[in-house]
């Protein structure tokens, strides 16, 4: 092992002492690990609504507790998590700045210093900026992909080299930019057990999510009609492009037949999920996840969707929901999906997509660049 010799003692001996811990923890897979994991600044950890980026580290996060290890929370606001610490960089969380640069920016730089004081044997980043001060640091980390990896974001990941590894959420979202420095596939998760189960179902469809024309929703309030159905619209409406696209594509729709609903919670969006006759999510782009599928899923609702992003990956086609190719197709689509077994779709989620399972995951890798590093 080379080391620099203008380092200080002081943090040669550190790094000395982590390099033997590490490896010690990479040999022993039973011995327990102290994981810093990093949130976004934008929403509270869970958040009270919008924010599945927060809800899957929520549940990550108490997942690894109860798998025995120990986990620092770095995000803003509050928390509500089994995290043994806690520690903020913002005293509220920023959602009213969702989509600005200047929070993510300030939340990095001021973690980089809370890990610079903090003895972590990995870090979990699922911030967009983090990866910036990643350079400089000894303690091994990966970064959690949540967004698309082209255009600028690709870009922004192949300049940093082999600075950051990344992990991505499905294997749709690894196959648009195969070059970047991937090192494992995680699929998000939810817990089942917190969404109920109903096999009887109301004549409406549910769309749920953002008002973006990347969503779509005006697509699915078209399907439904056609097919007959009321649907009920719930979701987020607050950045200038959702407000536009709501007044341009949304309110000449709106009819007695479709319910805005707004932004739903925890309690009403499980409400919503597991009465409906199903979800639709008829996304215009490729989508790396689609966290409402298995939450409908979940609930016994199957999914009509248009075959983009990791669509194929979540939703078992003809069993747990119908892929179509083509918006036309969607109306048919729906009502095949009437037919679908519900159960089947709740299992389908208990087997793929379990919070055990992406905490088994997840600790995989922390391993597997303990043993790297």
């Amino acid at each position: 092992m080379r080391v620099p010799v203008e380092w200080p003692s002081c943090r040669y001996r550190a790094y000395c002492r982590r390099t033997v811990k590490r490896a010690a923890l990479a040999r022993d897979g039973a011995r327990s690990l102290h994981v810093a994991m990093v949130a976004p600044p934008y929403f509270c950890v869970p958040p009270a609504a919008y924010g599945g980026i927060e809800a899957v580290v929520a549940d990550l996060v108490d997942t690894l507790v109860g798998r025995g290890h120990e986990v620092t929370l770095i995000g803003a606001g509050r928390h509500a998590t089994r995290a043994q610490r806690f520690i903020a960089t913002y005293d509220t969380e920023s959602a009213d700045r969702l989509g600005e640069l200047m929070p993510e920016l300030v939340h990095a730089a001021k973690v980089a210093g809370i890990l610079d004081k903090l003895d972590a044997d990995v870090i979990h980043d699922h911030t967009v900026a983090g990866p910036l001060t990643a350079l400089r640091r000894l303690t091994p980390a990966i970064t959690t992909v949540h967004g698309p990896v082209t255009g600028e974001r690709g870009e922004f990941y192949r300049a940093l080299g082999g600075v950051v590894r990344l992990t991505a959420i499905s294997d749709a979202q690894r196959s648009t930019a195969p070059d970047l420095p991937w090192i494992a596939t995680v699929h998000n998760a939810i817990r089942a057990e917190t969404f109920p189960f109903h096999a009887e179902k109301d004549n409406y469809t549910l769309f749920l999510g953002r008002f973006h024309p990347e969503k779509a929703p005006h697509l699915a309030i078209d399907a439904t009609r056609a097919a007959g159905l009321q649907i009920v619209l719930a979701g987020k409406c607050s950045e200038p492009i959702e407000r536009a696209y709501f007044s341009q594509e949304i309110e000449p729709r709106i009819g007695p037949d479709v319910t805005i609903f707004g932004v739903a919670g925890p309690v009403a969006k499980r409400a919503l999920l597991a009465k409906a006759a199903c979800l639709l999510f008829p996304i215009t782009w490729d989508e790396p996840f689609g966290l409402v599928m298995i939450e409908a899923m979940a609930c016994g609702t199957p999914v009509v969707a248009l075959r983009r992003g990791a669509v194929p990956e979540l939703v078992a086609d003809g069993q747990t929901g119908i892929i179509a190719d083509d918006p036309v197709d969607l109306p048919d689509a729906i009502a095949q999906a009437r037919d679908l077994d519900p159960a089947l779709c709740r299992k389908h989620v208990e087997t793929h997509f379990t919070v055990e399972v992406m905490g088994a995951g997840y600790e995989a890798v922390y391993r597997q660049i303990l043993a790297a590093s």
